[in-house]
């Protein structure tokens, strides 16, 4: 196969950035020189930044898809090639895409199960190379609900699990500390009356004193059988962290303070928060603001959460805030890769999997150009 050559870039390397060129042979990077001297044959990037494929380890944007409106179910191959589509547009290579495992089948704005028939759907969609990048699941255990060991157990280490998060969205607590928050969320999601939000909020409740440590118990152990690793959601107390440090957990998503967030880092739990946060300048819950983590070097990975193009563009916003691109673009590369186990990618170095981006900013708001997955062009 011919040498692909990437010339006349701004490189972003793992804790710098050069002017120069890369070399990409069978899908690999062979060679990193520097200078903006352009050869024959190479394509010259026009001194655009030219950076790792980045890693999205929690989204929901796959789900939006399947359900674009409430009571909408659309067809899902089509949903799944244009999430797909969607992430290569804005530089995303490698994702795990976010599916809940945990059903409420009783009552009404019951939760569903649907991860398993639409995690099947996916990766019948790879083995028929039919996807632009690269796909892992990670499942959403929620302990407050009645089905999570049943729906748990009809996965396996086949199935590509690359993460388990433990959530737990009993009412009072972690995200919804303030009910009022999650009165205004549900009733306006579900169209429920007061005294159906009561009852709603009763019940979810009930269900975590029943199931949830039993829930919580077969989470960890599934994760373990899975060969995935085991993520924590919404911390909020030093307890909590502790709890996640003794189950062995090594990423932390989304705490709402900054004291999960120090006791994380005590800890050696790798801090992910929201790329919307960062934009938005603070968090839609009332949590602790992404930036607020950031200032005080608690911030580790980013996610883009539920809007995929926030990734990239809260990314290099953090490049700004500290001064340091290379450092901003390692929270959605090098990061990510390195709390998943995913030594291939993540970063531009010898050997490393040739997933690239090609950004230029417009005005400061950044813009991809190209994306390629191991070197074939993507988007």
């Amino acid at each position: 196969m011919t040498a692909q050559i990437f010339a006349n870039a701004q490189i972003v390397l793992p804790t710098e950035t050069l002017r120069g060129a890369l070399v990409v042979e069978d899908g690999r990077i062979t060679a990193i020189d520097t200078g903006e001297q352009v050869a024959d044959g190479a394509q010259d990037c026009e001194g655009d930044l030219l950076m790792p494929g980045l890693i999205e380890l929690h989204t929901d944007n796959l789900e939006r898809h399947i359900q674009p409106r409430p009571k909408v179910d659309w067809p899902h191959a089509s949903a799944i090639l244009a999430h797909d589509a969607e992430l290569a547009s804005v530089g995303i290579t490698t994702v795990f895409d976010a599916m809940r495992v945990g059903s409420i089948p009783t009552g009404k704005g019951r939760y569903l199960k649907y991860a398993r028939g639409l995690s099947r759907e996916l990766l019948d969609l790879r083995e028929r190379e039919a996807l632009r990048i690269s796909h892992f699941l990670h499942l959403r255990a929620e302990v407050c609900s009645e089905t999570l060991v049943e729906e748990m157990a009809e996965f396996g280490p086949d199935d590509r699990v690359g993460i388990v998060s433990l959530m737990d969205h009993t009412p009072g607590q972690r995200q919804f500390r303030d009910i009022s928050k999650l009165k205004s969320y549900v009733m306006g999601k579900n169209n429920l009356t007061e005294d159906e939000f009561a009852d709603h909020v009763a019940n979810l409740k009930d269900m975590r004193d029943r199931l949830g440590d039993q829930h919580e118990a077969a989470a960890v152990a599934e994760a373990a059988r899975y060969g995935a690793y085991l993520a924590s959601h919404d911390d909020t107390t030093r307890a909590h962290v502790e709890t996640s440090a003794g189950y062995g957990v090594k990423l932390a998503e989304f705490p709402t303070t900054v004291e999960a967030a120090l006791a994380c880092h005590n800890h050696g739990i790798a801090v992910m928060m929201g790329a919307p946060n960062l934009i938005r300048g603070g968090s839609h819950s009332g949590n602790v603001a992404a930036h607020e983590l950031a200032e005080k070097g608690l911030l580790d990975i980013l996610s883009s959460d539920y809007v995929p193009s926030a990734l990239i563009m809260a990314a290099v916003m953090l490049g700004d805030l500290w001064d340091d691109m290379a450092r901003g673009i390692a929270t959605v590369t090098k990061a990510p890769a390195d709390a998943t186990g995913l030594s291939d990618r993540g970063r531009i170095a010898i050997g490393a999997r040739a997933d690239l981006v090609r950004l230029r900013r417009v005005d400061g708001t950044p813009m991809v150009r190209e994306t390629w997955v191991q070197g074939r062009r993507v988007a």
